[in-house]
């Protein structure tokens, strides 16, 4: 919408006392954020009613009202809009005689809008206002599925349906959309995009119930991402599920092109585009909770594989002492967390569990009397009384830059999401050197080569030595299922080799032998290994005179720091977890 067109609703609406300059200013901020336009952010604050804008547009600035009820709608019509932006958009096409097209949209004085139906549909746009309901009901009906609603929390959220995976209704007609999708052309072996103006509405719903219905399944098991995957004679499923991927289905490759492009309209993708990597978002509801899916596609030589990761905004975090760290790691963590400043590293792989671990030492810490500042990419979870920022990249706010503006708000305790490079690990130093505690991630296999990480980073030693008070290597290791819990004696090998203080009688090995309850897997959560390395005045010395890593962990070793393998091997022996799991995720090289 043009500047001219924002005053004109806008501030028609203020002079017309049906909002406030402030709810007017709140809006134009929102929008700005969301690229909605600006009469469904109105709705959505509950600044206007839907008959409130509805009587404004058609009264004050003559717009006809288009009641959906009336019209015999051709779908043909219909799908020469875009699904995605008449999600987007709020409209929905009515009718078109000789290159004019006529439009019902909540804002008809997006310009912008008008401007790109014009362009997408090739005809001349008459626009006409109706009421997001009916809007919303005609999207349903005709694209197949339900759109969210004024009011309802988050932008552009689509609320997921209930059906299950095995309803036999749903299971009939999907065969029967696969039998007729093998005629449509572009769904053979090569994954190519099939053109979904030929695919009948009816055969859309069906697809789009069973995207909505993988997703569902995946949140309902806590998977953390989804994995939809082209093979040589099908498209199989997979969740990522306590760190390990599970197969839940396997699909006729005839599903392939149209679920994968059911994905893309989803994420705001183009579903034309198949050569090159894309990444997208996904906003849903189920159960009112929020759900962000960070999606991407990737070419691959059998078509498109998609990955949706899967950010449930509103799950439970969990508190530090609910992460599994033994009962001295926990204490010598605390203690840590009541310094007034200085920097604590958390390492580890992607899926280590590293940014709950931060979320949990804010949480911990927080207090009204501190000002906790985090930028992190992106946010994952939000947590009340924080002030949580996300880098954008592309309009140039990173980390470091992002990191530096944090400095200017006064705060007491900054978080960055991770560690990259040299402009963010010196800002983020001169920081904890200036009186803040700063967290922050990096990637490296344990806490000692974290030192040696910085220091490649261009990062000077004696600045490392001075700041960096606390450095937690961690790994996420499976839980044994309760249900299928048993005994299990090792191989005299495996005690040898993983240095398992193992006494047959004495002490117990437990393993999950896999029920219903674990899928068969024999494990149900995760929990926490770590070593936490605190350095002392020796450590330092080490640091400063660029000692490898081995003379640092020996050093640390000697303080009594256990190992990410030590840990393990203890949690072992309390039945906690399995010495396969524990030999999976830690190095042969730990002592």
């Amino acid at each position: 919408m043009s500047r001219i067109e924002k005053k004109l609703l806008g501030e028609s609406l203020v002079a017309e006392n049906l909002i406030t300059q402030v709810q007017l200013r709140t809006a134009l901020a929102e929008q700005r954020q969301t690229s909605d336009t600006l009469g469904y952010t109105l709705l959505r604050l509950n600044y206007l009613t839907e008959q409130q804008l509805l009587e404004f547009l058609g009264s004050k600035l003559g717009f006809s009202y288009a009641n959906l009820r009336n019209y015999v709608i051709d779908p043909k019509v219909v799908r020469m809009i875009p699904e995605n932006i008449a999600r987007k958009y709020h409209c929905i096409a009515l009718l078109r005689v000789k290159g004019s097209m006529t439009v019902a949209m909540v804002d008809p004085l997006d310009s912008f809008l008008l401007e790109n139906l014009e362009y997408t549909t090739a005809s001349k746009v008459k626009p006409l206002v109706s009421t997001m309901t009916e809007i919303q009901n005609a999207i349903q009906e005709f694209y197949g599925a339900v759109a969210s609603t004024p009011g309802a929390s988050g932008v552009g959220m689509q609320p997921l349906t209930s059906t299950g995976l095995n309803d036999p209704k749903l299971v009939t007609n999907i065969q029967d959309f696969a039998k007729k999708v093998q005629g449509l052309g572009g769904a053979g072996k090569d994954g190519s995009t099939i053109d979904l103006s030929r695919i009948s509405a009816s055969d859309q719903t069906n697809i789009i119930q069973l995207v909505n219905l993988i997703v569902m399944r995946a949140i309902k098991e806590n998977a953390s991402d989804i994995h939809i995957e082209p093979d040589e004679v099908a498209m199989r499923c997979r969740f990522r599920i306590d760190g390990m991927l599970q197969e839940v289905l396997s699909m006729p490759k005839a599903f392939e092109a149209a679920t994968i492009s059911r994905c893309k309209v989803m994420a705001e993708l183009d579903i034309a585009e198949k050569r090159v990597p894309q990444d997208g978002r996904i906003k849903l509801q189920l159960d009112n909770r929020d759900i962000d899916l960070r999606v991407s596609t990737y070419p691959t030589l059998r078509g498109e594989k998609v990955v949706m990761r899967i950010l449930d905004k509103q799950r439970v975090l969990f508190g530090l002492g609910d992460l599994g760290l033994a009962d001295d790691t926990l204490a010598r963590f605390n203690i840590l967390l009541a310094k007034p400043n200085g920097i604590i590293l958390v390492t580890g792989p992607t899926g280590s569990g590293k940014t709950s671990t931060l979320y949990a030492s804010l949480q911990k810490i927080k207090d009204p009397k501190i000002n906790i500042v985090t930028i992190e990419d992106p946010v994952e979870y939000q947590l009340p009384g924080i002030n949580q920022g996300q880098i954008n990249p592309k309009a140039g706010f990173t980390f470091a830059g992002g990191l530096r503006s944090i400095l200017r708000q006064d705060p007491d305790v900054i978080m960055v999401g991770e560690i990259r490079d040299y402009d963010t690990a010196e800002v983020a130093i001169r920081a904890a050197l200036t009186g803040h505690l700063v967290f922050s991630t990096l990637h490296t296999n344990d806490s000692a080569g974290t030192v040696t990480r910085l220091i490649d980073m261009k990062v000077e030693p004696f600045l490392v030595a001075s700041s960096v008070i606390g450095i937690m290597a961690q790994r996420l290791v499976r839980v044994i299922c309760k249900e299928c819990k048993e005994e299990f004696v090792p191989s005299t090998t495996m005690i040898k080799s993983s240095k398992l203080l193992y006494q047959g009688g004495k002490t117990k090995v437990f393993l999950g032998k896999g029920c219903d309850k674990c899928n068969h897997t024999g494990y149900k959560g995760r929990t926490t290994i770590a070593e936490l390395l605190v350095p002392n005045e020796r450590i330092k010395e080490h640091v400063v005179e660029r000692a490898p890593a081995s003379s640092i962990k020996n050093e640390a070793m000697k303080e009594g720091m256990r190992t990410l393998r030590q840990d393990g091997l203890s949690k072992v022996l309390l039945g906690v977890t399995t010495l396969d799991e524990v030999i999976r995720v830690s190095a042969d090289d730990e002592i």
